[in-house]
């Protein structure tokens, strides 16, 4: 079992997100936002501090409609830095406001962030990791890598032995996010092409 499934399933704050919502698609864009803003969050500290302080930054982060989040200013920025309920960290606020901006942009050619992700699916990881790095604020590998495989468009959120993994790989089939070298039968390996 991968190291996160088998941590979450012993830790009640892990395991409501690991079996509910990791590696599963989502197509509202707040939910994205919330996701790639809580990934970029978290780098350098743990994953369960951002899922303690969840509640607090999507109440600091207009509940992170992008809408609203894109519109924020000098004074929203201060209020952040100065909220003990969110990360204050400048660079990471500084990039909720940008990347919001960002993901508004693409309401104009794609419709909607999902739209975005769903154009450039599939794309290996380093052409992903290529792509945020052109188009978001502060998207490290590590951070493109947990938000594309927290969403389903990576696979491998689960180990084969974790029992959410097979309903995971379904809502990935679903969605039409298996790879072509995945099999919609397999659960934590690849199929050969």
């Amino acid at each position: 079992m991968s190291s996160y499934c088998a941590y979450a399933a012993e830790h009640p704050l892990h395991r409501g997100y690991h079996d509910e919502e990791y590696g599963f698609p989502q197509r509202d864009d707040a939910v994205l936002f919330e996701r790639l803003m809580l990934e970029i969050n978290q780098a350098g500290l743990s994953w369960g501090l951002m899922l303690q302080k969840r509640d607090s930054l999507r109440s600091a982060y207009a509940g992170f409609d992008p809408m609203k989040v894109a519109w924020f200013g000098d004074r929203d920025r201060e209020r952040l830095l100065a909220d003990p309920g969110v990360i204050r960290n400048r660079l990471k606020v500084d990039a909720a406001i940008t990347n919001a901006r960002v993901v508004v942009s693409f309401y104009d050619g794609y419709e909607s962030f999902a739209g975005w992700l769903d154009a450039h699916h599939p794309l290996d990881l380093d052409d992903w990791k290529r792509l945020f790095k052109q188009t978001f604020k502060f998207t490290g590998g590590e951070i493109v890598r947990e938000f594309l495989t927290s969403l389903g468009y990576l696979p491998d959120a689960h180990a084969e032995s974790c029992p959410v993994a097979a309903r995971a790989r379904a809502a990935r089939a679903k969605a039409g996010l298996l790879l072509p070298r995945e099999s919609a039968t397999s659960v934590g390996t690849l199929a050969p092409a």
